[in-house]
């Protein structure tokens, strides 16, 4: 018996890869964050399959439902948003699961930070204006940053920033990044991307409470800030340019 993490991406049903479409459609049991994965991605699954929404439970409970298919003999595909590498709470889930002596994989998503890149048509890192991409959020009830780890020491860096878990803090992430980006600085703030009901809010950064106030934003949703988000006054990289000789191409 094995447990299957896998990474549901931001929520669309056909941005699963192919192995996580694999996993769903082989494992008789699947635990999924009902709050935030659609119903749709659970198409994936076999027919007759135990499904449990993991969104009331605590963590013993989950453990409690790994025991339960470990002794029936029964694989689990448990579904997270976006990718498991950030933000999954998988590591705690993994470490019980080791002291179980229970096997495990890891299935890689889409994270939410690429499909809100995608539908707000931008590349996030462009030549000689940002080649870093900070993933962050704030500190709250469920897990406080490291004092090492805040907004202001990110924006220093005049890197992309994409903000977990923030939008109802909006007015607190402008007021520490203004400094350092300015008021003109392109921002944005996604809420379900991929979704039907996805919400795309395109600002400047000096505007972006203004611009987000006539929507009703849920707390899962992303902000983005940094010039890249600008998408036009860059120069061309070297990747396809005849003079220059390369290895690979992307």
């Amino acid at each position: 018996m094995t447990v299957h993490f896998i990474g549901a991406g931001p929520g669309a049903a056909d941005l699963l890869t192919l192995r996580a479409v694999r996993l769903l459609a082989a494992c008789p049991v699947c635990l999924y964050a009902g709050s935030i994965i659609p119903k749709e991605v659970l198409s994936h699954c076999q027919p007759g399959a135990r499904l449990v929404d993991t969104a009331p439970l605590d963590l013993d409970a989950i453990e409690a439902e790994y025991q339960r298919a470990h002794t029936s003999g029964e694989d689990v595909a448990r579904l997270h948003s976006g990718d498991l590498s950030i933000y999954s709470a998988v590591a705690e889930q993994i470490r019980r699961l080791e002291r179980l002596g229970i096997a495990w994989t890891m299935t890689p998503g889409v994270p939410a930070f690429a499909a809100a890149a995608a539908e707000l048509g931008r590349e996030l890192t462009l030549p000689e204006v940002s080649q870093s991409l900070v993933i962050t959020r704030l500190s709250g009830r469920a897990s406080k940053m490291p004092k090492s780890e805040t907004l202001e020491q990110f924006a220093g860096s005049g890197a992309t920033l994409a903000i977990h878990l923030a939008v109802n803090r909006l007015e607190e992430v402008v007021a520490k990044l203004l400094p350092f980006y300015g008021s003109d600085c392109p921002a944005a703030v996604v809420v379900r991307a991929t979704w039907p009901q996805q919400l795309l809010v395109r600002s400047s950064l000096g505007q972006l409470v203004a611009a987000s106030s006539a929507h009703e934003l849920e707390r899962t949703g992303l902000i983005l800030v940094g010039p890249a988000l600008g998408g036009q006054d860059f120069r061309e990289s070297a990747l396809y340019d005849p003079d220059y000789h390369r290895r690979y191409r992307v």
